[in-house]
């Protein structure tokens, strides 16, 4: 039995996983404890770069282990939906400047993923619009993605965003969006569009962002993280 499956049925599964990191013993010298959290930087077809931003994912994580109590890995991981381990993360990340295409069998098995309590972060870098809100449209036909208000509680659980989604770059200048999938109550996907927060998550060098800029990408993605591990 898959692990999320598992967490599911007995209820709670985020609040279970974030208890099993916060608790983590600690690993010996040199090593990662198997209890450190990831992200799962998820692969897909279509011809988007789904590996774009490279140094994004293990800032974000260093980020997070200094700032919050959890415990985590110094790198991604890296999955497809296919993949036998993607229901051991409970949290995936995608993201690409390019099309972006799921089979009719990842359809079926990223919507059991989700509803059995993992969770989809897709941070839009510039050109992936269209073809992930198609696909997000085969995967719940008979759901819409809802804006989340500044009010919500994803931008106040453990960093304070007022205002809501930062906005780290400008593309075609509009404002930035948290547009969310929700079963139930529970929110399964995330998508952040006209913000590109793993750009600012990028090193320093790599796109030239203020530092405000990219402490406020970091926070958010941390506020992510723990909201996604925690409901």
């Amino acid at each position: 039995m898959t692990h999320l499956f598992h967490l599911n049925q007995v209820g709670a599964a985020g609040l279970l996983l974030s208890a099993a990191f916060l608790v983590a013993p600690a690993a010996a010298p040199g090593e990662e404890s198997v209890f450190s959290f990831t992200i799962a930087r998820l692969q897909y077809d279509g011809g988007g770069d789904w590996y774009s931003d490279p140094s994004s994912l293990p800032n974000l994580l260093a980020f997070i282990g200094a700032n919050t109590r959890l415990q985590t890995a110094s790198k991604e991981a890296r999955v497809q939906i296919g993949d036998e381990e993607l229901f051991s993360y409970p949290y995936l990340y995608l993201t690409g400047h390019g099309n972006i295409v799921f089979s009719d069998e990842e359809i079926v098995r990223l919507r059991r993923y989700l509803e059995s309590g993992g969770f989809l972060h897709a941070d839009d870098n510039y050109g992936m619009d269209d073809s992930f809100r198609r696909e997000m449209s085969r995967l719940f036909p008979k759901k819409q993605l809802v804006e989340l208000p500044p009010e919500h509680e994803i931008f106040h659980c453990h960093f304070d965003f007022p205002q809501g989604l930062p906005k780290v770059h400008q593309h075609d200048g509009g404002r930035p969006q948290s547009l969310g999938l929700f079963e139930g109550d529970r929110l399964v996907v995330l998508y952040t569009y006209e913000s590109d927060l793993g750009d600012g998550w990028e090193d320093e060098h790599v796109h030239g962002d203020t530092a405000e800029k990219r402490l406020a990408a970091l926070q958010m993605g941390t506020n992510i993280v723990v909201w996604a591990l925690t409901h």
